[in-house]
């Protein structure tokens, strides 16, 4: 991994996502607060001519310099692809799919170079990203292969509940074919290990029952019994601070209170509702498993009103943020190691 700055700064890069959705919006108006702006050292990944378009467009009140390196308190953009008459808001199509698979490699290129700590990125289109000649269904599997990663997984952090998914996007009835005791002995394992990691500290961690009540002793299914407890014995029988299977309709809740450092969800929308519910518009993706930091909003291109000046850029923002902060946290374990 490239050496972290010795600047007390984080430098955190930021990618645009597809120009023709709420990316380059959102990014422009999270890095208009001074707050945020002087809390880090920031470069946008992106095409500057558009991006100084849309803050004329968009009366943001931020001024834009071109640039190669993150400087505290300006918002630098790495100039990349020029796509300037070539973005129809609220539209899938090659170039700014083509833009998007440029802006995320260049991102790792700058990271593996070290000019940069972390990442944080903009949603992007799967269909554009397509249509520009990226063979990848989203930004988790493009990354691991820009990085090189076998094992990796998402999760969600909103404050104080953060959950990590056993599968992701995948129909319900082939993510319940997923729940086995390998699958999940080995995903506890990943994220005891991923989360102490990025938290700097050993963590708890809490498994969500599959079925109504966790099953209630195998009234309502079989899967907690014969699958999660073996698997959860097992981790426990490793040193690993888990428990579980709880009742899915209260364990987030537990974690959002600080019972647990993190839940282990068994499907996408049982992690999503409870992240959504209990902090919508301020969750951050964060991909576990990368050799670098990457956060992410928690929602995609918003294609529906891109172009229209009202989108929400909180969980922008937060991804920013967190990004920053969990920058400190390896900083910090950098500094006690060297000691």
């Amino acid at each position: 991994m490239p050496p972290l700055s010795s600047s007390g700064h984080s430098r955190i890069g930021i990618t645009i996502g597809d120009a023709a959705g709420i990316g380059p919006e959102i990014v422009l108006r999270s890095l208009a607060d001074m707050e945020l702006r002087e809390s880090a050292e920031f470069l946008i990944i992106g095409d500057l001519a558009f991006l100084r378009a849309e803050v004329d467009r968009l009366k943001i009140g931020i001024e834009l310099e071109s640039g190669e390196m993150p400087k505290a308190g300006k918002a630098v953009v790495f100039d990349l692809h020029n796509i300037s008459g070539s973005v129809v808001p609220g539209t899938e199509n090659a170039v700014c799919g083509k833009a998007a698979g440029e802006y995320i490699e260049a991102a790792v290129n700058l990271w593996s170079e070290g000019r940069l700590d972390a990442i944080a990125t903009a949603p992007i289109s799967k269909r554009s990203l397509s249509l520009g000649g990226y063979d990848f269904p989203g930004h988790t599997e493009f990354l691991a292969a820009l990085t090189g990663t076998d094992r990796f997984a998402m999760s969600f952090f909103a404050g104080q509940l953060r959950v990590v998914l056993l599968s992701t996007h995948l129909s319900l009835k082939d993510a319940i074919a997923r729940v086995t005791r390998g699958r999940l002995a080995e995903l506890i394992r990943f994220t005891s290990a991923e989360m102490a990691k990025l938290l700097g500290r050993s963590v708890k961690i809490a498994v969500a029952g599959l079925n109504p009540h966790a099953s209630e002793n195998g009234m309502f299914g079989t899967e907690e019994a014969a699958e999660m407890t073996p698997a959860i014995e097992v981790c426990r029988d490793e040193g690993i601070d888990v428990c579980g299977p709880f009742a899915a309709d209260t364990v987030f809740l537990r974690c959002n209170s600080g019972e647990f450092d993190a839940v282990i969800a068994c499907y996408h929308d049982q992690a999503t509702i409870a992240v959504k519910c209990l902090s919508f518009g301020k969750g951050v993706n964060v991909t576990l498993g990368l050799p670098l930091i990457r956060t992410s909003v928690d929602h995609g291109t918003a294609f529906d009103i891109a172009g229209k000046g009202i989108a929400e850029h909180s969980s922008m923002m937060e991804a920013i943020r967190l990004a920053g902060e969990l920058v400190r946290i390896r900083k910090g374990e950098t500094a006690a190691n060297a000691t």
